[in-house]
């Protein structure tokens, strides 16, 4: 029977998930859907981060469609976001592609049996469909910070140390996948919410960044596309802050632009 594996986020999948069932803690927006079908994974159940801006949060299975790759999102708040493990032991299907579908794969149905079903699919050939520019600078002026966009918080490198970066990734805690500091680390960072999701792990990472020193911040996933930092800088709304955001001035209801302004001034001394 085809393999079925959990893990954390799909930014860890490689050739080694080929034709294998995945149950993957990351949103089902579209860049989460391009990793799935560039691992070569059979089939893959993803979280829908409360549907959001858009449908962002399930925007990946018609992605996937059209490869004919079967998947499901998960309703947000019966399991965990970035949390395989839990999504297959208490997820219940929100969404299902086609493909699934075809499988029998129906929304309330559990995620395992969901899993079950999709290890019948054939797999599918060919390439995944492409993906554009996922990291990029969003704003430069003399002698502030650099304020950059990532459509995922596994784009963020160390050269980012020192800038505000501007995420579409959730902002949770992996469940079991080692939690690593943020590379740089940036000055600071924002995040999507998904809906705070099943015990409020769409923003659990937020105080372990209050450790790394680092102002961090959530937008509500009602007011941005998770996935698509363009849209996050463009129409996100603070939800959620760290304390050290707090401490900056940032509070719920702040747009972007207000949110990197009162970042900046905490290095410029304004």
């Amino acid at each position: 029977m085809t393999e079925m594996i959990c893990v954390d986020t799909v930014t860890v999948l490689g050739p080694q998930h080929r034709g294998k069932v995945v149950i993957g803690g990351s949103h089902g927006g579209v860049y989460a859907a391009y990793l799935a079908a560039k691992a070569g994974v059979r089939a893959v159940v993803l979280h829908n981060a409360g549907i959001g801006k858009d449908s962002a949060g399930i925007s990946g299975l018609a992605f996937l469609d059209a490869i004919n790759m079967p998947a499901v999102t998960l309703e947000h708040m019966s399991a965990r976001i970035a949390d395989g493990e839990d999504q297959l032991a208490r997820g219940i299907l929100s969404h299902v592609n086609q493909a699934a579908g075809a499988l029998g794969c129906a929304v309330g149905m559990t995620c395992r049996e969901a899993a079950r079903r999709m290890a019948k699919a054939l797999q599918w050939e060919g390439a995944a469909p492409e993906f554009g520019e996922s990291r990029f600078r969003i704003r430069k002026r003399e002698g502030e910070p650099e304020v950059w966009g990532v459509d995922s918080t596994a784009l963020v490198v160390p050269d980012d140390k020192g800038r505000v970066m501007i995420t579409a990734s959730h902002g949770a805690r992996f469940g079991s996948l080692k939690n690593e500091p943020i590379p740089g680390p940036p000055l600071a960072v924002i995040f999507n919410d998904a809906g705070g999701s099943a015990d409020n792990s769409g923003f659990s990472r937020l105080s372990a960044l209050d450790r790394e020193e680092v102002i961090a911040a959530t937008v509500a996933a009602m007011s941005a596309r998770i996935g698509d930092s363009r849209s996050t800088w463009k129409t996100g709304v603070i939800s959620h802050t760290n304390a050290r955001a707090h401490a900056a001035g940032i509070i719920e209801g702040d747009d972007l632009l207000t949110f990197a302004d009162k970042v900046i001034a905490t290095v410029k001394g304004d």
